[in-house]
């Protein structure tokens, strides 16, 4: 018989697992039963050891178990399953990952390195959320790989890993082979679809013992257990993976289809772990900073005795309808926030400090270095940020330095070991003319400005990183044209300049190395297609110092096309909220230069689209002056940073959250907490055509 909490899984194993049940010659009804059990069993097994760590059988009975299931599968091929214990060893060898976008995009997290950053995050959430207080959930931020695990009907599906956010490798047959992912749900009728997120990562003493084991055997060893797991998790044969000892904390609630949710993310962390998913244990809620600080310093010293690595503590406002409420700036969500630990350093000789030319001009100091190894990375250069930086630590070319990987990720020097000095040290000088091949000396450095930066249009350093940037994703997103094609092309002399990708012609494409008539098309058509880009992505591609890609999308919505946005003040910049006077002063610097303005209108002529779509209203009318408005919910024809933006066109005020200053809320879809604080205030709600008709006829 079956252990007694397997019997909910047995049911409906034994439906799924009877409809294979040949007609005659193979296994027979009592066969195919005994194999449903022993799945079962094991998966309850599995899960009471590797995440509740409260074993029902010894090892040796699981072992019994697992070689009679074996057995039985290997004698009738036709009972094999998919989400059998035995299949987590995968099945060969994969040719290649395919994408798997993303249904919610998997955010990253911002981080606060210090007791103030910490406060600056809890007073913005305050402020949105209109409390001074509110519950959080504090837990150690692993560090490791970031998961995406899918369930359907209670069965694993899909494992995906992070990936840019938006898109992640399919990592399906991978996962399967860590024993701390449930195959199945304990309970599989919790919801008929849903993605659970959380971190995979290798245990410190796999990762010794793996280590040990390729010194014996002469191979070479893997530096730290973060890069180890990402390397064990992206193998093209499931089998080493299998080998590598992953392990996996589950860390939050992706989506879920079908089902309600627990309304806060304690409640929805114990509905994880009692579904089989392993919960981190040391998982705390507070609701106060000092509470925080105390569960943050207690764990800058008990980190080293755990058995897997931790680079912080993750802080998360634990109601979800509050999580909504704050939402997200960019990538980041400002519900939430990773407490860094303080990184580990080391010191090494600092042989010397060049410069490379960033792609608004930025003459961008770097040290150069002795190798020398932080935490687990062999490190040669390191950021030196700035100028002032510098000069403010008292760093001497020919110094001893002490070097630390901030948020473990970028090396940077933190200091002088002053001791250590023996007189042949010598102060940095910033360089007289651009290390770019021209070598020119309009170098200027503007009271605003931290660092030295280079003017000269023609630069061809700040050229490249202009053109690379154009390209990108970011800017005009041509398929097909990255970072080392367009290196070639300007070393070949075919670009220069943002229009002369347009002017590309087949012939000279074909002549390039590696890339043939069929290449040559694609590009092309991917170029031309690249003409209808939105202007937001436009202004974005043209590398406007300060200008990214929410202010592009700002700038687009205010002005409605370049021709308007180049012969705008510094005052009508700054009119438009989120523009200050240091992005309104290099907006108007950079089309105050007669190259920059002349490439726009050679785009133009080209065929690239320069105008925005036509707005429902005109520019000049300020038909929501002096009204205040919130916005919510998901909106059909706006995004929220255009709807936002219009109305202040329009002559409006936009407010993060509802109070009894504001006229209306602007409600789409799943408007949330915002709704009912409108009805409880009395303020007007607005669904997006009563917008529509309130701007065409407005009250005068």
């Amino acid at each position: 018989m079956p252990h007694p909490k397997a019997m909910g899984l047995l049911l409906y194993s034994t439906m799924r697992s009877w409809t294979l049940l040949p007609e005659s010659g193979m296994a027979d009804r009592t066969t195919t039963q005994r194999v449903i059990e022993l799945r079962d069993l094991i998966n309850l097994h599995n899960y009471r050891y590797h995440v509740l760590d409260s074993p029902l059988i010894g090892d040796a009975e699981h072992d019994a178990l697992m070689r009679e299931l074996r057995a039985a599968e290997e004698a009738h091929p036709e009972l094999l399953a998919d989400d059998s214990p035995t299949q987590r060893v995968g099945a060969g060898l994969s040719p290649q990952f395919d994408d798997v976008l993303h249904p919610l995009p998997m955010l990253s997290l911002a981080n606060a390195f210090d007791g103030e950053d910490l406060a600056a995050w809890h007073r913005r959430a305050a402020t949105l959320l209109e409390a001074d207080t509110f519950d959080m959930v504090l837990e150690p931020k692993i560090d490791g790989l970031a998961i995406a695990l899918t369930y359907e009907d209670g069965r694993l599906v899909r494992g995906a890993t992070r990936g840019d956010g938006l898109r992640g490798e399919d990592v399906t047959a991978n996962v399967r082979t860590i024993k701390s992912v449930p195959l199945v749900l304990q309970d599989r009728s919790a919801a008929p679809r849903l993605e659970v997120r959380g971190e995979i990562y290798f245990p410190r003493s796999a990762f010794r013992r793996m280590n040990e084991a390729r010194i014996e055997a002469g191979e070479q060893v893997f530096a730290n257990p973060r890069n180890a797991a990402a390397g064990s998790l992206r193998q093209l044969d499931p089998k080493i993976t299998a080998s590598r000892a992953l392990d996996v904390w589950a860390y939050q609630l992706g989506w879920v289809e079908g089902a309600e949710p627990p309304p806060t993310h304690w409640e929805t962390m114990v509905w994880l772990r009692n579904l089989g998913f392993r919960v981190s244990p040391d998982l705390e809620r507070v609701s106060s900073l000092a509470a925080v600080e105390n569960y943050y310093a207690r764990w800058v010293d008990e980190r080293f005795e755990k058995d897997y690595q931790t680079d912080g503590v993750v802080i998360k406002v634990d109601r979800l309808d509050y999580q909504r409420h704050v939402g997200a700036a960019g990538r980041e969500p400002r519900w939430a926030i990773a407490y860094k630990f303080p990184a580990e350093q080391a010191i090494t000789k600092l042989l010397d400090i060049r410069v490379n030319v960033g792609r608004t001009g930025t003459l961008n100091p770097y040290a150069v270095l002795e190798p020398v190894q932080v935490s687990g990375v062999t490190v040669r250069q390191a950021s030196l940020h700035n100028e002032d930086d510098i000069e403010r630590k008292g760093i001497l070319i020919g110094d001893y330095v002490i070097v630390e990987r901030a948020g473990e990720v970028i090396p940077q020097v933190v200091g002088p070991v002053i001791d250590r000095r023996d007189g042949s040290e010598r102060p940095y000088l910033p360089p007289a003319l651009c290390p770019c091949p021209v070598g020119t000396d309009l170098i200027v450095r503007e009271v605003a400005d931290i660092m030295h930066r280079c003017i000269h249009p023609a630069c061809p350093a700040q050229q490249l990183e202009r053109l690379k940037h154009f390209v990108s994703q970011a800017g005009m997103d041509i398929d097909g044209l990255g970072e080392r094609l367009v290196t070639i092309l300007a070393e070949q002399g075919l670009v220069r300049e943002f229009p002369d990708i347009y002017r590309l012609t087949r012939e000279p494409l074909v002549a390039l190395e590696r890339m043939g008539d069929k290449s040559a098309e694609n590009l092309l058509n991917a170029i031309e297609a690249s003409k209808q880009r939105p202007l937001p992505a436009l202004i974005s591609a043209l590398g406007v110092l300060h200008v990214g890609g929410e202010t592009a999308e700002l700038l687009a919505i205010y002005f409605g096309s370049l021709p308007r946005l180049l012969d705008a003040s510094e005052e009508e910049l700054q009119a438009i909220v989120g523009i200050g006077p240091i992005v309104a002063a290099a907006i108007r610097r950079h089309f105050a230069i007669e190259d920059n303005r002349r490439m726009v209108t050679e785009l133009d002529e080209l065929g690239v689209i320069i105008e925005a779509p036509e707005q429902p209203a005109q520019d000049d009318e300020q038909v929501l002056a002096g009204k205040r408005f919130v916005v919510t919910g998901r909106l059909d024809r706006f995004t929220r940073p255009e709807i936002q933006a219009y109305i202040q066109r329009l002559g409006g005020q936009v407010s993060g959250s509802v109070s009894k200053r504001t006229d209306y809320l602007l409600a789409g879809e799943d408007p949330g907490s915002k709704h009912s604080d409108a009805e409880l205030l009395g303020v007007a709600v607005l669904s997006e055509d009563e917008f529509i008709q309130l701007i065409a006829a407005p009250t005068r």
